[in-house]
Parts: C-alpha cells; sequence; structure tokens
C-alpha cells in the first residue's frame, strides 16, 4: 500500500492489464504516468507480444466491464480490459438449455 501511496505522489498511475483466452490469463499490474492512454499501457504491458491474435482494430476495449477507447486517459487503480469475441451467443445458449430441460421432464 505505501508503494501505491508513493507512485501515486510522483505522478504514476498504479494500472492492471488483463486479457484471457480458454487457455491463458494475461494480468499484468503496471505503473503508468499519469496522461498515459489505455492504448498506450496496453502496448507497454507486453499482452501483444504474448497474445499475438489480438487485434486492437476489430477488438473492443475498457476498463472495468464499460467499454472505452484506446484514447481514454487512466486514472489510478484502473483494470484494462481487452475483450475477444464470444464463442456462443448468450441467447442461444439459454434456449437451448432450456429446451434440454423440457426433453428430459417430458421423459420422467
Amino acid at each position: 500500500m505505501a508503494d501505491a501511496l508513493a507512485a501515486t505522489m510522483a505522478g504514476m498511475l498504479e494500472v492492471v492489464v488483463c486479457y484471457a483466452t480458454d487457455r491463458a490469463e494475461f494480468l499484468h499490474p503496471m505503473q503508468v504516468p499519469q496522461g498515459t492512454t489505455i492504448g498506450q499501457a496496453i502496448e507497454g504491458s507486453g499482452v501483444l507480444l504474448a497474445f499475438p491474435d489480438i487485434n486492437l482494430v476489430t477488438q473492443p476495449v475498457g476498463i472495468f466491464a464499460k467499454k472505452k477507447t484506446l484514447e481514454t486517459t487512466l486514472r489510478d487503480r484502473d483494470r484494462i480490459e481487452i475483450y475477444r469475441p464470444l464463442v456462443a451467443d448468450p441467447k442461444d445458449s439459454r434456449r437451448k438449455r432450456a429446451a434440454k430441460k423440457d426433453a428430459s421432464s417430458l421423459q420422467r
């Protein structure tokens, strides 16, 4: 906690860059200068080297589950998230589960 306070007083922000796949996760806490953007933090985190399939042109990014642009200026303790496309449509998944449940209750 003392390190975070010292960093804030020195004009640095504590942020975390996050990305997850079905097989791996990337959580990189880092200190960045005030005025740093989401795009700059992502580039500086190393996530693009670790996951070369990330495409910041097509994949949305955000802070704490709220979509933002790459030009958004960071604040202290922001969690930067890189989102990937959904594997399945949640509505379709619910319909399939409901149909399966209805079918199993009819067999009883």
